[in-house]
């Protein structure tokens, strides 16, 4: 059995595939463009003794996804998917009166459309094992909203929405489904903001690690979270709960 972690090769993506191969589990690092980063993931891991291996493929464009999985599958015949990590993500933030439809559009399909993309197809293997683990990516903005991203909160709130749903439609095939709503993470994607003004705003007064969020994944993932299914989870250091 195969964990995927969709944009595995850097930030959150990359910490939660190297604690799942730490964990034993032969991990598939997907990526787009960032081949260098995606091969030093695997670099990293086998190096600790773990099993990965690189798939590359757009989350957004669901001919691609198809194409990749289908791939996959018909190179490994005697295995499936069982764990499933939707954490591929962008953000193109604005206030919303100056959004460029691209800007929606792009967001939406990499954040919301890329979970039906993945899910649908690897959700067979998981019905016929009677087991299976998918963890969503979501986020504070979601559950909040946060000024600059109505594009990026309307993708992970829809996210969340998605977990519960699903999570009821499979629960009797012992196939759990969850989100992780991470705060700020230190990442690219918060590396340009202001850390002190955030800081001052979290209760804990820093920013959390991608091995964290990593370390809750490997929970959820585990058969110690078995009965845990369709929650969404903070974890931003009190910043909102």
């Amino acid at each position: 059995m195969y964990a995927l972690i969709t944009g595995g090769s850097r930030g959150i993506g990359r910490a939660i595939a190297i604690r799942l191969a730490a964990d034993g589990h032969s991990v598939i690092i997907n990526y787009n463009s960032n081949e260098q980063d995606a091969l030093l993931t695997r670099q990293t891991i086998e190096q600790a003794g773990g099993k990965a291996e690189l798939l590359r493929f757009d989350v957004s464009d669901p001919v691609m996804v198809r194409e990749a999985i289908a791939q996959w599958q018909k190179e490994h015949q005697d295995d499936y998917i069982g764990i499933l990590v939707n954490n591929a993500g962008i953000c193109r933030d604005s206030l919303l009166a100056f959004m460029e439809d691209e800007d929606v559009e792009k967001v939406i399909s990499t954040n919301l459309y890329s979970f039906f993309y993945l899910t649908r197809p690897l959700l067979t293997g998981m019905v016929a094992h009677r087991w299976g683990r998918i963890v969503n990516m979501a986020s504070l903005s979601g559950l909040k909203g946060l000024p600059g991203q109505t594009n990026y909160a309307a993708s992970k709130g829809g996210i969340i929405a998605a977990t519960k749903a699903l999570a009821q439609e499979v629960a009797k095939r012992k196939i759990t489904v969850n989100a992780v709503a991470p705060g700020f993470i230190e990442t690219d994607m918060t590396a340009s903001l202001n850390q002190q003004d955030i800081k001052a705003q979290i209760p804990i007064g820093r920013l959390g690690k991608p091995e964290e969020v990593a370390a809750l994944v490997a929970f959820l993932v585990s058969d110690s979270a078995a009965y845990i299914t369709g929650e969404c989870i903070n974890i931003n250091g009190g910043l909102y709960s």
